[in-house]
């Protein structure tokens, strides 16, 4: 799994600001790998619904991986007779190659792709790309599985896309919906620092954005798409499959390792309620409350098991106090680790002094229950005992939680040094609030004037290696906006 460097913390999100400027907005990679029937109508048709409909200027960039056939003659001449269209030739076969190489080259704030059959109704695309330009979303993807979605599909590639998706979600607890759909889109200051994280190079590449994009807690949303099944589709379902789960287990294990860096990817949110001083609002305390409940529970337990080993060996009042005591010890390290977040061992020590301090409070409550149980009765049965020790735990751990929160784990800055606290959520600070200064929005112009006749000069298809576009960060940029193909119109290609 990758370690490396990225490009460094993310801005707050901001909406893209509005105006007129040369470089696209939206760049839409269509990845293909001998696709010489299919690639001219999808990318025709994908044209024109892109000038009808989108109301900035774009860029449709073919990302041809290695493809052996006539697919780089095909690209060739839609790149020459299209203005909006580029073509980019890699080498080497991979989808998450080809996106990876033409994403980290792009200049356009908003990257996208979809698969060369155009499976998806493309009425789905604004709708994907407007969480991102408006700073609502960092990534956004459609999904066959939500239930507002209509799809068309054979029961067999159905049961593997939910089979895949319960696999996901059973072990990775990813909470997308459809992590394989050809319909995708991403901010570009996002993706400079999400796709160096990403391993993988084949089908399994989107799958591994979208777990490490959710762990880091950037916002993906979901676009419910009408979507068609191509049954001339080459994917080899069970290679494929086979390379998923390889992924899986391999995101998996570097996940439960720490050797992602996560904390590269976390943005300060530009209008979080969360970055707001509210009073009597206490900050994180929903959080702590389930994290103190489920260690109380788990200690409760713990502590009855050891009452009831102890209590073979010695009477009720030496019994509680060892198995509060060492259930104390344990209670004070899980709650400074899982409850309040703090990491580390500087500070410990004070922790678990002010815990048994803690720890004698909730002696003292359940010491005096029993001595106040065995003088009401001079026998009183084991199950009576552990009942009269329920109730006054209870009452104990209420007062410790509020002890905790308020004397041995305060929220302050003021810990001693080598004590981590690690926050759900770090307002913008000032070393981190510089934010992108991305082009206005070019508006796209509105010309007199039909398709232009191609070129009859060669012209030569811009050629990169995988991994060359990450140190070339955009190519040259000659998006010409053209006027909606009419019904009367004739496109001089078909002539």
């Amino acid at each position: 799994m990758r370690t490396d460097s990225s490009p460094g913390t993310l801005p707050a999100r901001e909406h893209l600001p509005a105006g007129d400027a040369g470089t696209p907005v939206l760049d839409v990679v269509i990845p293909v790998y001998n696709e010489e029937k299919d690639l001219q109508p999808c990318v025709l048709r994908l044209h024109e619904h892109l000038k009808r409909t989108f109301p900035y200027a774009f860029r449709i960039t073919i990302a041809d991986n290695a493809s052996t056939d006539t697919t780089p003659l095909v690209s060739q001449r839609l790149e020459a007779e299209i203005p909006e269209v580029k073509a980019f030739r890699l080498e080497q076969k991979g989808r998450g190659r080809a996106l990876r190489t033409v994403w980290s080259a792009s200049d356009a704030p908003i990257l996208a792709y979809m698969d060369v059959d155009l499976s998806t109704d493309l009425n789905a695309l604004l709708p994907l790309v407007a969480p991102l330009i408006s700073g609502h979303s960092d990534l956004a993807i459609g999904s066959r599985l939500a239930r507002s979605s209509r799809v068309v599909r054979g029961p067999k590639r159905e049961f593997i896309s939910r089979a895949y998706n319960l696999i996901l979600r059973g072990s990775l607890q990813a909470r997308f919906s459809d992590a394989q759909c050809g319909f995708k889109a991403i901010r570009r200051d996002v993706a400079q620092v999400l796709l160096p994280l990403v391993e993988d190079t084949g089908w399994f590449f989107d799958t591994e954005m979208l777990v490490i994009a959710e762990r880091a807690g950037l916002r993906i949303h979901e676009v419910p798409v009408d979507w068609v099944d191509d049954p001339d589709s080459t994917v080899h379902i069970v290679k494929t499959a086979t390379e998923d789960l390889k992924g899986v287990w391999r995101v998996g294990k570097a996940l439960a390792s720490g050797s992602l860096p996560l904390d590269r990817i976390a943005r300060p949110f530009g209008d979080d309620p969360r970055d707001r001083e509210i009073q009597d609002v206490p900050k994180g305390l929903a959080r702590q409350l389930v994290g103190f409940c489920v260690v109380g529970g788990l200690s409760t337990l713990f502590y009855l098991v050891l009452y009831s080993a102890f209590r073979q060996f010695g009477g009720s009042q030496i019994a509680n106090a060892l198995a509060l005591l060492v259930s104390a010890v344990a209670n004070t390290a899980a709650n400074r680790r899982l409850t309040f977040g703090v990491r580390g061992r500087g500070g410990a020590v004070r922790h678990q002094a002010q815990g048994l301090v803690v720890f004698g409070i909730g002696l003292a409550l359940t010491s005096g229950s029993l001595a106040a149980l065995n003088a009401a009765s001079s026998d009183p049965a084991h199950s009576t005992e552990l009942a009269v020790l329920i109730a006054a735990n209870l009452a104990a751990t209420v007062l410790r939680f509020l002890l905790f929160r308020a004397w041995v784990f305060p929220d302050r800055d003021d810990d001693q040094p080598g004590s981590t606290v690690v926050a759900d959520h770090t307002p913008s600070s000032p070393t981190h609030s510089t934010q992108q200064a991305y082009a206005p929005l070019p508006q796209r112009p509105t010309p007199h004037h039909q398709y232009a006749t191609a070129p009859q000069t060669p012209y030569e298809t811009t050629g990169f290696r995988a991994g060359e576009a990450a140190e070339q960060r955009s190519w040259r940029d000659a998006t010409v906006q053209l006027q909606p193909v009419r019904p009367t119109d004739t496109d001089p290609r078909n002539s």
